[in-house]
């Protein structure tokens, strides 16, 4: 039960984070949502996320401000830094080369084809990357999502290991009642620039209203919006090269912005939960024209 509480409020600061990514994200702060002291805060976060605090919410701010660099071109490199919770050009210009080893404004003029995502060294992967690395990209279709609710859970690192995640979340849904066949996986994190391990994914099921009991599985509203769907098929190890291949190749040319709210998949068939590890699925990105 303590380590279910633990992992109930360290969701609450992880959902913070990622909501309010230009607000103040100080340990104190993310401590009172929390509800923890600052310094048992610092220990609780870490054993969770196997990041410090400052660590965490730092590289969720540059790869969000990178995303943007990349797919905003119209907006001042000042402008994203503040967005992203950078107080300054100068703070913002020194984490950035430091995480991406090249300026920002070096980053959003460079030719982004050429970056070598971090999944290339899973060789299943580098398998799959090499395989569509000649086949069109999948049409497009813009479209008004509503906001939704979802039961979720929140994983650590992207891998089969995910499969044991929706395992859980289906057994919730079968023992509270709930129906599991709207599923959908968040993905917070750019394949592109971010490392498996550190990537997060939610694994979620529709339901009508928010639930009031927390523990393994929290809630909350996926908000809605302007999206650019893509229908995807493939079996696992071919969506992550997918998902690249429409933000490098489709994203930077489409004349919209991408929001920094995380891309939504909703299965049709869930390559987690399939016996052939294939998937059918809904690819939808945020967009923005501001």
């Amino acid at each position: 039960m303590r380590n279910l509480q633990q992992a109930s409020r360290i969701n609450d600061a992880l959902h913070y984070i990622h909501g309010n990514i230009n607000s103040d994200l100080s340990a104190k702060t993310l401590a009172g949502i929390a509800q923890y002291s600052e310094q048992h805060f610092h220990r609780i976060f870490y054993r969770y996320t196997q990041e410090t605090v400052n660590q965490f919410v730092r590289r969720t701010r540059l790869e969000t401000a990178a995303n943007q660099l990349m797919f905003a071109p119209a907006s001042p490199v000042v402008d994203i830094a503040h967005k992203c919770g950078f107080n300054s050009l100068a703070s913002f210009s020194h984490a950035f080369k430091k995480q991406f080893k090249v300026p920002p404004g070096k980053w959003r003029t460079h030719d982004n084809a050429l970056i070598q995502p971090p999944y290339l060294d899973n060789p299943e992967i580098a398998a799959a990357y090499l395989r569509l690395s000649d086949l069109p990209l999948a049409d497009v279709e813009f479209v008004q999502l509503d906001a939704c609710y979802i039961a979720y859970i929140r994983h650590l690192g992207y891998d089969r290991s995910i499969k044991k995640t929706w395992n859980i979340l289906l057994a919730w849904a079968n023992t509270e009642g709930y129906a599991h066949n709207d599923q959908f996986g968040l993905h917070h994190s750019n394949p592109t620039q971010t490392p498996l391990d550190k990537c997060h994914y939610v694994a979620g099921i529709e339901i009508d209203r928010l639930i009031n009991r927390r523990g393994t599985v929290h809630s909350m509203q996926i908000p809605g919006g302007l999206h650019a769907k893509f229908a995807l098929k493939g079996k696992y190890g071919e969506l992550l090269p997918s998902i690249s291949k429409i933000q490098q190749q489709w994203l930077p040319s489409c004349g919209l912005i991408a929001k920094t709210t995380p891309a939504i998949v909703k299965y049709q068939k869930n390559q987690f939960l399939e016996s052939d590890e294939t998937f059918a699925l809904s690819y939808y990105l945020p967009l923005s024209f501001y």
